[in-house]
């Protein structure tokens, strides 16, 4: 069962992604850092691949979700950041996060930028969810 609630409004018409996310009072709120598309060893995936870097900064932050008890339907908000300069490169991001959450469609910014904090890295992810008190 999801801890979210998500609203449209029927005003907009946009992207997949939600309006708003409801969270209810009784719930923990997750903050996590930024997902990044490091591998085991901690050096940049792809350097020159924004989608590949996508798919492993996903799988980074599936594994700190799990690590909180909580799946993709407890995200509330997501943040997807995007060294770009151009629509379509955070267009080439955009497809993998979509793909990846199916049909939580979260609330989601999408936000280019000019440079990251490893070198070689293009795009880094940050997810609040929300779960039940344990």
């Amino acid at each position: 069962m999801t801890n979210v609630r998500l609203i449209r409004s029927p005003l907009l018409n946009h992207a997949e992604y939600a309006d708003a996310a409801i969270v209810p009072a009784d719930q923990e709120v997750i903050f996590l850092s930024g997902a990044c598309p490091l591998d085991r060893n901690g050096l940049v995936v792809a350097r020159d691949d924004i989608a590949a870097q996508t798919r492993q900064a996903l799988a980074n932050m599936d594994e700190v979700l799990s690590r909180c008890r909580v799946g993709l339907e407890d995200v509330a908000f997501l943040r997807v950041l995007v060294v770009a300069t151009e629509p379509e490169q955070l267009g080439a991001a955009w497809v993998v996060v979509r793909e990846h959450f199916g049909d939580h469609e979260v609330p989601v910014t999408l936000q280019g930028v000019p440079v990251l904090g490893y070198p070689g890295q293009l795009v880094e992810i940050e997810p609040i969810a929300a779960r039940s008190p344990r």
